[in-house]
């Protein structure tokens, strides 16, 4: 979609101290988000995740049905209690009032008002088919609940929005209903009205020519809420801000029911860097990255490596010819700079590196390669024999950089030692009341000492980490901060059965950053011990340790 800034999208939404009123930022992780298949979030969880999003600047937050659940109920109670509110306004979500049932006496709408919050979304039924065959009621008696329940919440000082379901499928059907249910909701005093993709199935031409069509034959104040199902969510919302929506709701990372929903970190930073609209506070679209990860966090779900602006990804270049042109200048095959969003540039090594990849990751990685051609030649060399034997440096870069620092020496055998091992072993006893028993031991050299230590473990590689820990602890109490924190296997060679080719990607982190180490051998112990040496080899690294063979 091509966007001209000046001529589609109306100016920024600023006023004299920041984004104003003219432009919404709506965001629904705490409902919509929450209905993701295996995100579970508690109260806490909610609260965290709504600090966060305050922070972060949106206009709105979701917070949930309240009267639905206990859960939702009582982080309404809590909320404006426990979070001093920056940025953002509470919002709660309900529905119009029951067929029948006037808005003042329904124990529903009656739950939104109790909640306090200053504006309530309501979802309406846009669509003649789920009006009828959904709600078993009349198509006059559906706008009459809108209106009803509109006005109600309105007396009672309270900022509407109105969420028309399935609306671009039902104008699909039957555009004169579903224009009705929005001129509806705009007569009867919702400050936006809010057109959904509910099933996700849109594309965006046709979402752009809807919401300009209705905005020009309703005089409504239009919203946008788009589900993923297409791969559009995104690229909808944008359409419909093209169309003349002022209003866009999302959620973090995506999350939402089935695919997801308009994820709000890229409909942020295209509004913001595409678009030039301000639609967040001073400085806070650089705290994009670290905001999407820390709701990641919240909700357990490890962050997408490869989603937008944010993924560790994002900026990661790995084919030489890329890596050539970044040399020369990186807006060459960046289409913003990183830091905007909180992110950074990464260059990745591996057998398709050339020489600019290798000396693009040594300067990230404090080395100053570009006077040395012979040198980098060789690191080039030795990735890419490495590599070819089952090794990967991408998502290694402890075991790059003490390879960089091999060769800078002259070579692994001109590189000076923490330690050096003499032979190691593991053995598995399994024992006849059916215990196991499982133990190493590791002999090795330290500052001139030889160190022969036993460890036992949950598994070979857990006592094999155990003895080498205590031995090199004795030398080195530096270690004792350090921790394990993600241990993966891959075999490479899967047609060769039990002597396929193994390799182990083990991460440890020091409290104040994690590195990833690279092992590759025969079996998994042998793998294994390379890793766990590079990582503990690192590790001694990172803590200023003067190192000797």
């Amino acid at each position: 979609m091509t966007v001209d800034a000046t001529d589609a999208v109306p100016g920024p939404a600023q006023g004299p101290d920041g984004p104003d009123d003219s432009f919404h930022v709506f965001d629904t992780t705490l409902r919509d988000g929450a209905q993701r298949e295996g995100i579970h979030l508690t109260v806490a969880d909610k609260l965290t995740i709504a600090r966060y999003l305050d922070e972060y600047g949106v206009g709105f937050i979701e917070g949930g049905w309240p009267g639905a659940n206990p859960r939702d109920t009582e982080f309404f109670a809590r909320a404006p209690k426990e979070i001093d509110f920056k940025n953002a306004q509470l919002v709660a979500f309900g529905s119009t009032r029951r067929a029948g049932v006037p808005a003042q006496i329904d124990p529903q709408v009656k739950a939104l008002l109790d909640s306090e919050a200053p504006v309530v979304t309501l979802v309406a039924k846009a669509h003649d088919r789920h009006v009828e065959l959904a709600l078993r009621t009349t198509l006059d008696e559906n706008l009459a609940m809108i209106a009803d329940t509109v006005g109600h919440l309105r007396e009672r000082g309270r900022r509407v929005f109105v969420d028309c379901e399935h609306f671009f499928d039902g104008y699909q059907d039957n555009p004169a209903y579903a224009t009705r249910v929005v001129r509806t909701a705009h007569e009867a005093g919702a400050d936006v009205v809010v057109l959904c993709d509910t099933n996700g199935g849109m594309i965006p031409a046709r979402i752009q020519a809807v919401v300009r069509t209705v905005a020009a034959d309703t005089g409504a104040r239009l919203g946008i809420h788009a589900q993923d199902d297409t791969g559009c969510a995104v690229a909808n919302t944008l359409a419909a801000v093209d169309g003349g929506a002022t209003h866009v709701q999302c959620t973090a990372n995506g999350y939402g029911e089935r695919v997801g929903n308009a994820n709000l970190f890229p409909v942020v930073a295209a509004l913001e860097l595409k678009y030039g609209r301000r639609v967040l506070p001073e400085g806070a679209l650089a705290e994009t990255t670290r905001i999407s990860h820390a709701i990641a966090e919240v909700v357990n779900l490890t962050p997408a490596t490869h989603q937008p602006y944010v993924g560790t990804s994002a900026f990661a270049h790995k084919g030489g010819l890329h890596a050539s042109a970044i040399k020369v200048d990186p807006d060459l095959y960046q289409h913003i700079d990183p830091e905007l969003v909180g992110n950074t540039m990464r260059m990745l090594v591996s057998d398709m590196a050339g020489r600019a990849s290798v000396e693009l990751k040594g300067k990230e990685l404090g080395y100053d390669l570009g006077g040395d051609r012979e040198l980098v030649g060789r690191v080039v060399e030795r990735v890419k024999e490495q590599e070819l034997k089952g090794y990967t440096y991408e998502a290694a870069d402890a075991s790059f950089e003490l390879l960089l620092r091999d060769e800078v020496h002259g070579g692994a055998a001109g590189a000076p030692r923490f330690f050096r091992a003499e032979s190691w072993r593991t053995i598995v006893e399994q024992r006849p009341d059916g215990e196991q028993v499982n133990e190493a031991t590791v002999k090795l050299w330290a500052k001139g000492e030889r160190i022969v230590v036993t460890g036992e473990g949950n598994g070979p590689v857990d006592a094999l980490d155990r003895a080498l820990r205590a031995g090199l602890e004795r030398i080195h109490p530096e270690l004792a901060r350090l921790n394990l924190v993600d241990y993966k296997v891959r075999i490479l060679e899967g047609t060769q059965g039990t002597s396929s080719t193994t390799r182990v990607l083990l991460s440890m982190s020091d409290g104040g950053g994690e590195w990833t180490t690279v092992g590759v051998g025969d079996n998994v112990i042998a793998a294994s011990w390379q890793a766990l040496d590079d990582g503990y080899t690192y590790g001694l690294l990172r803590a200023g340790v003067t190192a000797h063979d």
